[in-house]
């Protein structure tokens, strides 16, 4: 199962209607929800701004709006395309300008399932999707001395989104594979003599 790292757009023109797909990472509902909500008042100016997502370690969240095109017409044809890239935590929305032309319904299946193939496929050259894995959150703090040893020994992980922030001491936040953390944990304990123990670390 592969999950989306960056964002991505691709844009078309069909029979005078402009179509903007665009895709998010998004790892829950209330985030979909927000994602959704800037994107319709960034795009004030379009007639729909249709949404699908895929969310959950099963893939087992689902969502999609059709946001006034004719039932079954976009927000179920994207969602079907999205389920069959064998993604998750990613959400695609699919933004219309009306250009004067109806497309009929038919013509509105092909629209907006195209685009999501199209922006789906433009992510995939980019290498946008990675495998999804579990990870966990970890924060903790050491003097300067200190995490030279444990900078040194976290290289052997594999970690995200690291962030240092010096003062007087080196306060250190990021995200550990979820199936490292134990040894992870263990590591700084032990190579600190105790003194870093990471949220949610067991007790030995």
């Amino acid at each position: 199962m592969d999950c989306l790292k960056e964002s991505c757009l691709f844009e078309e023109t069909i029979k005078g209607s402009r179509f903007l797909s665009e895709l998010f990472p998004c790892e829950s509902q209330s985030m979909a929800r927000d994602l959704v909500k800037a994107q319709k008042t960034k795009y004030a100016d379009a007639t729909h701004v249709v949404h699908a997502f895929v969310i959950g370690s099963g893939a087992e969240i689902l969502g999609m709006s059709d946001d006034g095109e004719p039932s079954g017409t976009a927000g179920r044809p994207t969602l079907d395309v999205l389920k069959g890239r064998g993604c998750t935590n990613t959400l695609v929305t699919i933004t219309r300008w009306f250009g004067g032309t109806l497309l009929g319904t038919g013509g509105l299946v092909k629209a907006y399932s195209g685009g999501a193939k199209q922006v789906i496929q433009k992510a995939d050259e980019l290498g946008l999707f990675e495998e999804l894995v579990e990870k966990k959150d970890f924060c903790f703090t050491a003097d300067y001395s200190l995490y030279k040893v444990l900078k040194k020994n976290m290289e052997q992980f594999t970690l995200y989104d690291v962030k240092e922030e010096f003062a007087e001491s080196v306060k250190v936040s990021g995200k550990v594979r979820g199936d490292e953390f134990d040894v992870f944990a263990a590591k700084l304990l032990d190579l600190s003599n105790g003194k870093v123990r990471l949220p949610g670390q067991a007790r030995q």
